[in-house]
C-alpha cells in the first residue's frame, strides 16, 4: 500500500535521513523503532508532506506523493496522528472531530467513531484541553480516522499514556485494521507494545535503516541495543 524508496532528507547540510526504503503492505501494522533523535519523526513528516525529501520516492497504492503538498497527500489517503497529539484545546471533542470531517463536507460524526471510542461520545461537549493524555490520544486517532485514510500514520501513540489506555489503543488499532481494511505505520519505542501489535518492523539508527523483518522473528536483545540510550 505504501512504498518508500531511497528517501534522503537534510536539514541544511546535515544529512538526517539516508537511503530509506521500506514498505507497508495492505492491512498490516508496521512499526518504526529507534532511539530519540535518529530521524523517526523526520521520516514521518517527509511521508505526510510536512517536510520535503531531497531525493527519493513515496508511493501510495502506486501514486507518487513526493511532489504533492500535505493536504493533497491526505486526499490521496494518508492519515496522520502527530507526536504530542496536537488536538485543539479550546474546541470541544465534537468540534475537534468535525475538523477531521471538514474535507469530506460532512456535518455529523459517523457512528462507527463512537463505536471505536465510546468515551468520546460521553465527553463530546468537553473541551479538548480538559481531557487526559490518553483521552486526547484517542481523540487524535479518531480525528485522523475521519479523513478516511488508507494508511494511518501514528508518531509515538503510547508516549505518556497509562498502561490500561495503551492496551485500549492497541485493541482499537487492531480492530480498525481488520474492519476498515487499512494499514498502519507507527513510530514506537515501547517494544512490548510494538511486538504485540506489529506485523513487521524497521529499526532506524543515525538516519538509516539498520534492521528490519517480521515481528514474529524479532531478536529482542538485538533490537533493545538499538533502543537503549
Amino acid at each position: 500500500m505504501l512504498k518508500i524508496k531511497n528517501l534522503n532528507f537534510s536539514y541544511g547540510e546535515v544529512d538526517t535521513l539516508t537511503q530509506i526504503s521500506m514498505e507497508v503492505p495492505d492491512e498490516s501494522i508496521v512499526c518504526v523503532m529507534g532511539r530519540n533523535g535518529v530521524g523517526k519523526t523526520t521520516l514521518m513528516k517527509n511521508i505526510v508532506g510536512l517536510l520535503r525529501p531531497s531525493k527519493g520516492s513515496i508511493e501510495l497504492d502506486g501514486t507518487e506523493l513526493a511532489s504533492l503538498k500535505s493536504h493533497q497527500r491526505s486526499w490521496e489517503g494518508l492519515g496522520y496522528v502527530p507526536q504530542g497529539r496536537l488536538i485543539f484545546p479550546r474546541l470541544t471533542v465534537e468540534e475537534n472531530l468535525l475538523v477531521g470531517l471538514h474535507a469530506r463536507k460532512c456535518t455529523r460524526v459517523p457512528g462507527y467513531i463512537y463505536d471505536y471510542f465510546p468515551l468520546l461520545h460521553e465527553m463530546s461537549g468537553r473541551k479538548g484541553g480538559d481531557l487526559s493524555g490518553g483521552q486526547q490520544q484517542q481523540l487524535s486517532i479518531a480525528r485522523a480516522l475521519l479523513t478516511d485514510p488508507r494508511v494511518l500514520i501514528l508518531d509515538e501513540p503510547t508516549e505518556g499514556i497509562q498502561p490500561n489506555i495503551i492496551q485500549l489503543i492497541e485493541s482499537i488499532l487492531i480492530k480498525i485494521v481488520e474492519e476498515k481494511k487499512i494499514s498502519v505505520l507507527l513510530v514506537e519505542q515501547y517494544l512490548d507494545f510494538a511486538c504485540r501489535i506489529g506485523s513487521s518492523y524497521y529499526i532506524l539508527d543515525g538516519g538509516r535503516i539498520v534492521d528490519d523483518g517480521d515481528m514474529a522473528n524479532i531478536d529482542r536483545s538485538r533490537i533493545e541495543r538499538h533502543l537503549s540510550v
